[in-house]
Protein backbone atom coordinates (compact mmCIF):
# COMPACT_ATOMS: atom_id res chain seq x y z
CA UNK A 1 0.00 0.00 0.00
CA UNK A 2 0.98 3.61 -0.75
CA UNK A 3 2.63 5.06 2.51
CA UNK A 4 1.55 8.76 1.35
CA UNK A 5 -1.82 7.44 -0.49
CA UNK A 6 -3.27 6.01 2.78
CA UNK A 7 -2.07 9.23 5.00
CA UNK A 8 -5.14 10.99 5.95
CA UNK A 9 -5.32 14.74 5.21
CA UNK A 10 -6.92 16.35 7.68
CA UNK A 11 -9.48 19.96 6.74
CA UNK A 12 -8.38 23.18 8.96
CA UNK A 13 -11.33 24.76 10.29
CA UNK A 14 -12.52 27.46 7.08
CA UNK A 15 -11.78 25.48 4.92
CA UNK A 16 -15.12 23.68 2.54
CA UNK A 17 -13.96 20.46 0.44
CA UNK A 18 -16.38 19.70 -1.88
CA UNK A 19 -16.50 16.31 -3.65
CA UNK A 20 -18.24 16.52 -7.43
CA UNK A 21 -19.03 13.76 -9.80
CA UNK A 22 -16.19 12.56 -11.37
CA UNK A 23 -13.73 13.41 -8.61
CA UNK A 24 -13.81 17.19 -9.70
CA UNK A 25 -12.52 18.36 -5.88
CA UNK A 26 -13.62 22.27 -5.23
CA UNK A 27 -11.58 23.56 -1.86
CA UNK A 28 -12.47 27.03 -0.91
CA UNK A 29 -10.40 29.16 1.94
CA UNK A 30 -8.93 32.29 3.41
CA UNK A 31 -6.43 32.54 0.71
CA UNK A 32 -8.78 31.36 -2.47
CA UNK A 33 -10.43 29.09 -4.25
CA UNK A 34 -8.89 25.64 -6.31
CA UNK A 35 -10.92 23.43 -8.43
CA UNK A 36 -8.45 20.34 -9.99
CA UNK A 37 -10.78 17.20 -11.49
CA UNK A 38 -8.76 14.49 -10.55
CA UNK A 39 -8.44 10.50 -11.58
CA UNK A 40 -12.19 9.27 -11.35
CA UNK A 41 -11.46 5.71 -10.53
CA UNK A 42 -9.79 7.12 -7.26
CA UNK A 43 -12.52 6.60 -3.96
CA UNK A 44 -12.13 9.64 -1.92
CA UNK A 45 -14.15 9.57 1.28
CA UNK A 46 -15.09 12.69 3.36
CA UNK A 47 -15.57 11.80 7.15
CA UNK A 48 -16.21 14.79 9.35
CA UNK A 49 -12.20 17.03 9.06
CA UNK A 50 -10.64 13.83 7.46
CA UNK A 51 -10.43 13.35 3.77
CA UNK A 52 -8.94 9.62 2.71
CA UNK A 53 -7.86 8.29 -0.25
CA UNK A 54 -8.38 4.61 -1.29
CA UNK A 55 -7.84 2.92 -4.91
CA UNK A 56 -10.20 0.48 -6.33
CA UNK A 57 -7.51 -2.47 -7.09
CA UNK A 58 -3.99 -3.20 -7.01
CA UNK A 59 -3.48 -2.58 -10.46
CA UNK A 60 -0.60 -1.13 -11.69
CA UNK A 61 -2.17 2.27 -12.86
CA UNK A 62 -3.99 2.84 -9.57
CA UNK A 63 -1.10 1.83 -7.32
CA UNK A 64 0.53 4.52 -9.38
CA UNK A 65 -2.05 7.28 -9.02
CA UNK A 66 -2.69 6.95 -5.46
CA UNK A 67 -0.01 9.04 -3.79
CA UNK A 68 -0.72 11.38 -6.55
CA UNK A 69 -4.25 12.21 -6.10
CA UNK A 70 -3.30 12.39 -1.87
CA UNK A 71 -0.42 14.84 -2.27
CA UNK A 72 -2.79 16.82 -5.30
CA UNK A 73 -5.59 17.20 -3.12
CA UNK A 74 -3.20 17.85 0.04
CA UNK A 75 -1.61 20.19 -1.53
CA UNK A 76 -4.76 22.13 -2.56
CA UNK A 77 -5.66 22.24 0.89
CA UNK A 78 -2.59 23.63 2.40
CA UNK A 79 -2.29 26.17 -1.10
CA UNK A 80 -5.93 27.73 0.35
CA UNK A 81 -5.09 27.75 4.02
CA UNK A 82 -1.04 29.08 3.87
CA UNK A 83 -0.35 29.64 0.12
CA UNK A 84 2.98 28.35 -1.46
CA UNK A 85 5.96 30.71 -1.96
CA UNK A 86 8.81 30.64 -4.39
CA UNK A 87 12.10 33.20 -3.65
CA UNK A 88 14.40 34.30 -6.40
CA UNK A 89 17.70 36.14 -6.34
CA UNK A 90 18.75 37.70 -9.01
CA UNK A 91 23.10 38.39 -8.96
CA UNK A 92 25.02 40.31 -11.89
CA UNK A 93 26.45 43.70 -12.19
CA UNK A 94 23.85 46.36 -12.86
CA UNK A 95 20.61 43.54 -13.09
CA UNK A 96 18.21 44.72 -10.69
CA UNK A 97 14.16 44.56 -10.50
CA UNK A 98 11.75 46.43 -9.61
CA UNK A 99 7.35 46.41 -9.44
CA UNK A 100 5.71 48.76 -11.69
CA UNK A 101 2.22 48.19 -10.93
CA UNK A 102 1.35 44.50 -11.39
CA UNK A 103 4.26 44.11 -13.96
CA UNK A 104 7.94 42.81 -13.01
CA UNK A 105 10.47 44.66 -15.04
CA UNK A 106 14.26 43.58 -15.14
CA UNK A 107 17.51 44.70 -15.88
CA UNK A 108 19.29 41.91 -16.90
CA UNK A 109 22.12 43.00 -18.98
CA UNK A 110 20.12 43.38 -22.53
CA UNK A 111 19.53 46.47 -23.90
CA UNK A 112 15.98 46.53 -23.40
CA UNK A 113 14.41 45.58 -20.27
CA UNK A 114 12.34 42.70 -19.79
CA UNK A 115 8.90 42.99 -18.33
CA UNK A 116 6.98 39.89 -17.16
CA UNK A 117 3.35 41.00 -16.13
CA UNK A 118 1.76 39.00 -13.42
CA UNK A 119 -0.86 36.52 -14.06
CA UNK A 120 -4.15 35.77 -12.39
CA UNK A 121 -3.73 33.93 -8.91
CA UNK A 122 -0.36 34.67 -8.39
CA UNK A 123 1.16 37.76 -6.82
CA UNK A 124 5.11 38.89 -7.21
CA UNK A 125 6.81 40.94 -4.47
CA UNK A 126 9.57 42.66 -4.84
CA UNK A 127 11.51 43.22 -1.43
CA UNK A 128 14.84 44.50 -2.47
CA UNK A 129 16.75 45.48 -6.08
CA UNK A 130 17.75 41.81 -6.01
CA UNK A 131 14.96 39.70 -4.43
CA UNK A 132 11.71 38.16 -5.87
CA UNK A 133 9.18 36.74 -3.79
CA UNK A 134 6.19 34.74 -5.66
CA UNK A 135 3.07 33.95 -3.71
CA UNK A 136 -0.51 32.09 -4.87
CA UNK A 137 -2.31 29.53 -3.36
CA UNK A 138 -1.82 27.18 -6.65
CA UNK A 139 1.39 25.11 -6.69
CA UNK A 140 1.57 24.28 -9.66
CA UNK A 141 1.12 27.81 -11.05
CA UNK A 142 3.55 29.22 -8.56
CA UNK A 143 6.46 26.66 -9.42
CA UNK A 144 5.39 27.31 -13.42
CA UNK A 145 5.48 31.10 -12.95
CA UNK A 146 8.98 30.96 -10.75
CA UNK A 147 10.85 29.26 -13.37
CA UNK A 148 9.30 31.43 -16.44
CA UNK A 149 10.65 34.62 -14.56
CA UNK A 150 14.11 32.35 -14.26
CA UNK A 151 13.94 31.28 -17.46
CA UNK A 152 14.48 35.08 -18.80
CA UNK A 153 17.94 34.90 -17.25
CA UNK A 154 19.03 31.15 -16.09
CA UNK A 155 22.36 31.55 -14.09
CA UNK A 156 25.74 30.81 -15.88
CA UNK A 157 28.57 28.62 -14.12
CA UNK A 158 31.21 30.89 -14.47
CA UNK A 159 30.82 33.72 -12.79
CA UNK A 160 27.30 32.84 -11.51
CA UNK A 161 25.57 35.96 -13.19
CA UNK A 162 21.58 35.25 -13.91
CA UNK A 163 18.05 34.71 -11.75
CA UNK A 164 18.36 31.64 -9.54
CA UNK A 165 16.08 30.03 -6.60
CA UNK A 166 17.26 31.29 -3.38
CA UNK A 167 17.98 27.50 -2.13
CA UNK A 168 19.46 26.47 -5.59
CA UNK A 169 23.46 25.94 -5.38
CA UNK A 170 24.90 26.92 -8.44
CA UNK A 171 27.65 24.01 -9.54
CA UNK A 172 30.93 26.85 -10.61
CA UNK A 173 33.42 26.17 -13.69
CA UNK A 174 37.36 27.39 -13.48
CA UNK A 175 37.50 30.07 -16.51
CA UNK A 176 40.45 30.05 -18.50
CA UNK A 177 44.23 30.10 -17.34
CA UNK A 178 46.51 33.04 -19.09
CA UNK A 179 48.88 32.03 -21.84
CA UNK A 180 52.07 30.34 -20.83
CA UNK A 181 54.89 32.09 -22.34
Amino acid sequence: MSRIGRMPITVPAGVTVNVAEGNVVTVKGPKGELTQSLRPEMIIKQEGTTITVERPSDDKLHRSVHGLTRTLLHNMVVGVTEGFKKELDVNGVGYRVAKEGTNLVMNLGFSHQVIVPEIPGITVEVPGPNKIIIHGCDKQAVGQFAAEVREKRPPEPYKGKGIKYTDEVIRRKVGKTGAKK
